[in-house]
């Protein structure tokens, strides 16, 4: 069902079991979960099926530290959320990810693979990928050519990747909108969560929208899925109760904010052609590999967990960095700027003949470090409906630096031992004692860890289950809730870990609670 919070009449109240609040990929994939279920379920959108700028501009904020995109074009507002121009591509997170490391400051989950695993396998119909294997021998043979570099397997391995083309608004709209017992309102921005007097537990949301109404939402659980900044900035403006936010007793909401260092490191140089296919996207399996480094190897080097990717260096060369083509505030333009030159470099490519055609850049995606100085915090400035804007100061680490270098490293060193053949370091890479990034460096428009999950609430936002400390109706879903990134883009293991927040709702309804 749907409805248009628009055409409401002011002040109206609107009353379900389960609220949730955003219909992205987190929100949406719990909707999906609830359908035929005696429950009545109240989905909040902040915008509609479209993209409205003046409902887009809700997201704007303002950016210091290490240059980022215009947090207005980073996610979209609307049904489906970003899965309205994602890239599809999905992997789990390794079980080295949840785990505590010496080396990793802040790191560790709560829960373990093994507790998201069954998720995982529900995640991927979600999604519309293949089956729940990522294993290169189940891969390897279902098209030609899928050979990996001769690579020491102990040092390194082939992660693979499928890739989905699940456009949320496009393919889940009638399931929500003909399901009975959901019930979706569009242009219903959450702006504030009010708490019980003892902030035990969450009373109401209120709503608002262009129109001037305001509406009041209540349930017995309420679950925030409207991405990462946008739960943070929720969070930290319900403050009239708590001086904090909700949930901030401990000053934890808004830091840790992570996403994957997206950046080209260096060129492979092969001494002799070696044909395969198997690191390009493959739109037959909708399946590509990357090259991945070993526990034992991350271990022993005390670097965090990255993938690396090759592109023909005779297009990859051309291309410029996406922090340089997606830096207008409109993401429709951004993403024609970076399609634009994407096409540019494809061009100019195809007239690379000779070793050009051995030679391969080599880009990586890797985990963030966590780091508390990398935060969430709220703005003066308010946006229309009355709520402060959300800033972002981007802070990296040593540890980051260190990491993507030392990759590239072995990386060199085995393809020299393996005689394939040579690695050269971007020169931004090569002083050992400069710990910074340049403006060039890419994010993944991956937003992770804001209100991180820890069974202590000293050390996170929500627990196992993510619940917020201390609330006892009050849920997370999303990345937001994640410990550390690891090398995965985040919307697979986002989505696993929202059907085991649903899962554990459904238990929770049935024993009355």
């Amino acid at each position: 069902m749907h409805i248009d919070a628009r055409e409401l009449e002011n002040n109206s109240r609107i009353e379900g079991d389960i609220c949730i609040v955003g219909a992205g990929a987190a929100g949406i994939a719990i909707a999906l979960d609830w359908i035929n279920t005696p429950y009545r379920v109240i989905l909040l959108e902040g915008g509609g099926f479209e993209y409205e700028d003046r409902v887009q501009e809700l997201n704007s904020g303002k950016s210091t530290g290490q240059k980022y995109y215009p947090l207005k074009s980073a996610r979209l507002r609307f049904f489906g959320g970003t899965t309205g121009h994602w890239a599809g591509m999905c992997a789990p997170f390794d079980p080295l990810d949840f785990k505590e490391r010496d080396w990793v400051p802040h790191s560790g989950w709560p829960i373990g693979k093994e507790d998201l695993d069954p998720f995982y396998a529900r995640a991927n119909q979600t999604l519309q990928l293949g089956p729940y294997n990522y294993e290169y021998a189940y891969w390897k043979d279902k098209a030609p050519n899928m050979t990996p570099l001769p690579l020491d397997q102990n040092v390194f391995w082939t992660k693979m990747w499928q890739i989905s083309r699940a456009r949320y608004g496009r393919v889940y709209q009638e399931s929500i909108v003909e399901a009975s017992n959901i019930h979706l309102y569009t242009h219903a921005n959450a702006v504030d969560v009010v708490a019980e007097e003892n902030l035990g537990s969450i009373k109401e949301i209120t709503v608002k929208n262009f129109t001037g109404k305001t509406h009041t939402v209540k349930a017995k659980h309420f679950i925030l899925a409207c991405g990462t900044i946008q739960n943070t900035r929720l969070l930290l403006a319900s403050n009239s109760q708590a001086s904090k936010g909700l949930g901030n007793a401990y000053d934890l909401v808004g830091r840790y904010f992570q996403e994957h260092l997206e950046v080209a490191c260096g060129e492979l140089w092969l001494a002799r052609p070696f044909p395969t296919d198997l690191y390009l996207w493959n739109r037959e399996i909708k399946t590509h590999a990357e090259i991945a480094i070993r526990e034992e190897i991350q271990s022993r080097e005390k670097i965090l967990n990255g993938t690396v990717s090759l592109a023909p260096l005779s297009i990859a060369k051309h291309r410029k960095p996406r922090m340089e083509t997606w830096q207008d505030s409109d993401p429709r333009k951004s993403a024609e700027n970076m399609f634009a030159n994407w096409d540019e470099a494809r061009e100019k490519g195809k007239s690379e003949k000779g070793n050009i055609e051995r030679a391969y850049e080599l880009s990586i995606r890797i985990e963030h470090a966590p780091n508390p100085n990398s935060r969430i915090t709220l703005g003066e400035e308010k946006d229309e409906l009355g709520v402060p804007r959300a800033n972002l100061h981007w802070q990296l680490t040593a540890l980051d630096k260190y990491s993507v270098r030392r990759i590239h490293q072995i990386l060199g060193r085995e393809a020299g031992i393996a005689g394939i053949g040579r690695v050269k370091l971007y020169d931004f890479l090569r002083d050992e004692a400069d710990d910074t990034f340049p403006d060039s460096t890419n994010g993944g428009w991956h937003h992770m860890g804001t209100t991180r999950m820890a069974a202590d609430p000293k050390k996170g936002v929500v627990d196992s289950n993510c619940r917020v400390h201390g609330i006892s109706n009050l849920h997370i879903a999303g990345a937001a809730c994640y410990a550390t990134s690891a090398a995965p883009n985040p919307t697979l293991t986002l989505t696993a870990l929202s059907l085991r927040l649903s899962e554990h709702l459904k238990g929770k309804m049935a024993a009355g609670a």
